[in-house]
């Protein structure tokens, strides 16, 4: 570590501020394109495992799937020899973690050696046990127990495979209302006009109408209602069957009403139904007046 650190203000020296190609590694943040030739890797620095294993069960179930081998009658004496030949590797290079798996291999030759032994009849006339049924056990339960992690494993995590969605809402903040657009009005007109067509009168006839009588009848019929339906407005002349012509002037009454701010035109809502209402109070004033 000394002469790496003697050598860094070296390679930096030699080292342009322009880089042209790929380095090696940085060293104290400055790049290298050559190894040094001082470097000192320690043998163990990097290990390859083509297989590995969560513990001396994990290590044994593998060699019985391996090779095709019945859980419920393993042969012990194959089993044990390959077993044995993979904790002489891994005791070349990490001793600790070899002594998990030489427990393992201790059992293991103690069932290969039981095996060996006649069997004889317990005082009852029973068999005896097989050896094996303890470590089958046990292995079956680890299987289970590992296709179930992997299971779990599969499953979409939160964070990882989806993310949670987070959104603030204002539950206080005040509604606004949208605006009356004029093609909103020019549906509604042309749903009434749809309307009046169904129940018009073949009938010619010459009148004079007049377009403040129809605002003053609006007011009127707005004098006592807080809103009103703007379909409403013509639910009467459109019962009565009156001429379109009449539908056009008590339109216009409407439009010359809101022209001048007589009447308000509002909308809760987008497609929602549009209503009308008066500018201005007329209880609120007489209350006030009194």
């Amino acid at each position: 570590m000394a002469q790496m650190e003697q050598s860094a203000p070296l390679a930096a020296a030699a080292t342009p501020d322009t880089l042209d190609g790929m380095a090696y590694a940085r060293l104290y943040g400055e790049p290298l394109f050559n190894m040094p030739t001082d470097l000192y890797i320690p043998p163990n620095a990097l290990e390859v495992f083509l297989e590995t294993f969560e513990g001396p069960l994990d290590l044994l179930l593998y060699l019985i799937r391996k090779q095709n081998f019945n859980v419920l009658d393993i042969p012990m004496a194959q089993v044990t020899t390959q077993y044995l030949g993979y904790v002489e590797q891994i005791k070349t290079y990490n001793l600790e973690l070899a002594s998990e798996y030489l427990l393992m291999a201790a059992m293991l030759i103690e069932i290969k050696s039981r095996m060996l032994l006649p069997v004889k009849k317990s005082d009852t006339g029973e068999e005896v046990d097989d050896p094996r049924a303890e470590l089958v056990r046990r292995l079956l339960e680890y299987e289970q127990i590992k296709l179930a992690a992997q299971n779990l494993a599969q499953s979409p995590v939160a964070g990882r495979d989806f993310l949670i969605a987070n959104a603030d809402v204002d539950e206080f903040a005040p509604k606004a209302l949208p605006a009356v657009h004029p093609d909103d009005l020019k549906s509604a007109w042309q749903d009434i006009l749809k309307r009046a067509k169904l129940n018009a009168h073949h009938t010619i006839t010459r009148e004079t109408l007049s377009v403040r009588e129809f605002m003053s009848d609006i007011l009127r019929k707005l004098n006592d209602r807080r809103f009103m339906e703007f379909t409403d407005l013509f639910e009467d002349l459109v019962a009565q069957g009156s001429a379109r012509s009449v539908l056009v002037v008590n339109f216009i009454a409407m439009l010359e009403l809101s022209r001048e701010a007589l009447v308000e035109i509002t909308q809760a809502e987008a497609y929602a139904p549009i209503y009308v209402r008066l500018s201005y109070q007329p209880h609120a004033i007489s209350t006030h007046n009194e």
